[in-house]
């Protein structure tokens, strides 16, 4: 099964949170409450995407974050690699993002799925970084307010 580790999940959930709001500055404590997620974890992911860039940090007595570009401009993937590193189904499809640094599979030149590993990161990757930011924070009922797709597979292929 694959699944985003616990933090980039609650992370995408917190950006969701900030997203819905991007004018205000938001802090650790009210995007806890928000969310349900504990005080202390909000404070770390908040931290976190703010050193990666993707919050910004305002100081004082009314401090917080706030995002720091447009929520149209902030994709999932973006999220998810500020929280957990490169996209990646296996430690090769890791190598295969970025070929400077070295293999830890010690079989990699052997794999015969190799290739097609790669092809299936590289459309999962995509998939991430073709939802943004601002979608997820749409609330529930514009998303049931659209019309459903022509047939099963028009959802996927943005059709």
């Amino acid at each position: 099964m694959l699944r985003l580790s616990r933090l980039a999940d609650y992370g995408v959930m917190v950006m969701a949170h900030v997203a819905a709001a991007p004018a205000a500055v938001h802090n650790a404590v009210d995007a806890a409450t928000a969310t349900g997620l504990p005080g202390p974890t909000v404070a770390k992911l908040m931290a976190k995407l703010a050193r990666a860039g993707l919050l910004a940090s305002h100081r004082g007595a009314k401090g917080g974050y706030r995002l720091s570009r447009s929520p149209c401009e902030i994709s999932v993937a973006e999220i998810v690699i500020a929280l957990d590193g490169p996209i990646a189904l296996t430690q090769c499809s890791t190598h295969a993002a970025n070929p400077a640094s070295p293999s830890a599979c010690d079989r990699e030149s052997l794999c015969v799925s190799r290739r097609g590993i790669n092809r299936i990161n590289s459309a999962i990757r995509q998939a991430l970084e073709d939802v943004s930011l601002a979608e997820l924070a749409k609330p529930a009922f514009d998303f049931m307010a659209e019309p459903p797709p022509r047939n099963p597979a028009a959802r996927l292929s943005g059709g």
